[in-house]
C-alpha cells in the first residue's frame, strides 16, 4: 500500500522539507504524505529510534527521506540541524513547525521550570527553527512555514502553559508572515482539534475514559484523524496557498464553536458516514491509539 493522498502525484518534486517531530504522530504522517508527492523529507527530533524508524517505512514505500537528531529548545543545536540540512541537500523549501509537548496540570501546581519547559517546546522552539531556516536559506530564496499549534480558543484550563504557548505561536505567525513576505516566505499555521494520533497514549492511564468520552463534545462527533491533519498541513505548503499567509487553519470538528445555552447536536455514525464529513484516513501506515483500542 502507498499513502492515499488528495494532492496531484509529484506536487513537490525535489523540494526539501523539513519536520520536527516527525518520528511520531502527525509530524510522522505528515513526512509520509510530503514523500509520497516527491519531496525529500527530513525528519528531525530527539528520539534517534523513531527518527529512523520513520524513515526506513518513508523508504520502504519508495519515498526519499533522512533524519537529523535535535533539541529544538538549544539554539546552538538549531543552527548546527538547519546548516547540515543545507550542506546535504543545498535547499529548504518547507518547514513544519510540529515538535512539541505538554502535561496536564492546573495553574497553580505548575512550577516555574514546568512552565518553561513547555513554552521553550512549543513557542521558543518554533522560532528557533523558523528563523534559522529562514537566516540561513529562505531569505534569499523564498519558502513556506507551517506552525502547529492547538484548539486553544477559549485557552486551554488545566494546560494553561500550552495554551499560553499556542497563542503565541499564532502572534508569532502572523508577525512572521508580515515582516517575511517581502522575501517571498509565507507563514501560516494549522490547529488540530482532537486528534487521533499516538501522542494521545503519552498521557497518564487514568485519563483513558476521558479521553474516550471526547468526541461527544464536537459537533461533529468524532476524533479527527492524521491524514485530514496532514491535509491542511500539505494544503498550505502548496502552491494552491500562494496568497495564503499569517493564517491560522482549524482542524478541530467545530469543537471551539459549543457554546453554553445551545444545544449540542453530535453528529451519529450514520451522519458521519456522509461524504461530506465521513473520516479521511489515507495514511496507510496509521496507528490506532493505544487508549481507543481498550
Amino acid at each position: 500500500m502507498t499513502y492515499r493522498s488528495v494532492f496531484t502525484p509529484k506536487l513537490f518534486q525535489d523540494q526539501v522539507v523539513l519536520v520536527t517531530g516527525g518520528g511520531s504522530g502527525i509530524g510522522r504522517c505528515v513526512a509520509h504524505e510530503l514523500a509520497a508527492l516527491g519531496a525529500h523529507a527530513v525528519l528531525v527530533g530527539r528520539n534517534q529510534a523513531k527518527l529512523e524508524q520513520v524513515t526506513a517505512e518513508i523508504l520502504a514505500d519508495g519515498g526519499a527521506a533522512s533524519w537529523l537528531v535535535c533539541d529544538i529548545r538549544q539554539e546552538d543545536a538549531v543552527r548546527q540541524t538547519v546548516a547540515a540540512v543545507l550542506a546535504a541537500r543545498g535547499r529548504l523549501d518547507g518547514l513544519v513547525n510540529n515538535a512539541g509537548g505538554q502535561f496536564m496540570k492546573p495553574l497553580e501546581a505548575i512550577s516555574a521550570k514546568g512552565w518553561q519547559a513547555v513554552i521553550d517546546t512549543n513557542l521558543t522552539g518554533g522560532f528557533l527553527m523558523a528563523r534559522e531556516c529562514y537566516v540561513q536559506h529562505m531569505q534569499q530564496h523564498g519558502g513556506s512555514i507551517v506552525n502547529i499549534v492547538a484548539d486553544m480558543w477559549g485557552s486551554m484550563p488545566g494546560m494553561g502553559h500550552s495554551g499560553a504557548a499556542r497563542a503565541g505561536m499564532v502572534s508569532f505567525t502572523e508577525t512572521a508572515a508580515a515582516e517575511w513576505a517581502g522575501s517571498g516566505v509565507r507563514v501560516n499555521a494549522v490547529a488540530p482539534g482532537y486528534i487521533a494520533s499516538s501522542g494521545m497514549d503519552h498521557y497518564p492511564p487514568e485519563m483513558g475514559p476521558m479521553l474516550r468520552q471526547m468526541a461527544q463534545t464536537v459537533p461533529l462527533g468524532r476524533f479527527g484523524t492524521e491524514a485530514e491533519t496532514s491535509a491542511g498541513i500539505v494544503f498550505l505548503l502548496s502552491p494552491a496557498a500562494t496568497f495564503i499567509s499569517g493564517s491560522t487553519l482549524r482542524i478541530d470538528g467545530a469543537r471551539p464553536q459549543v457554546r453554553m445555552g445551545w444545544p449540542l447536536r453530535v453528529a451519529d455514525a450514520t451522519t458521519q458516514a456522509r461524504a461530506a464529513i465521513a473520516p479521511f484516513n489515507g495514511f496507510h501506515r496509521a496507528q490506532t491509539p493505544q487508549v481507543f483500542s481498550s
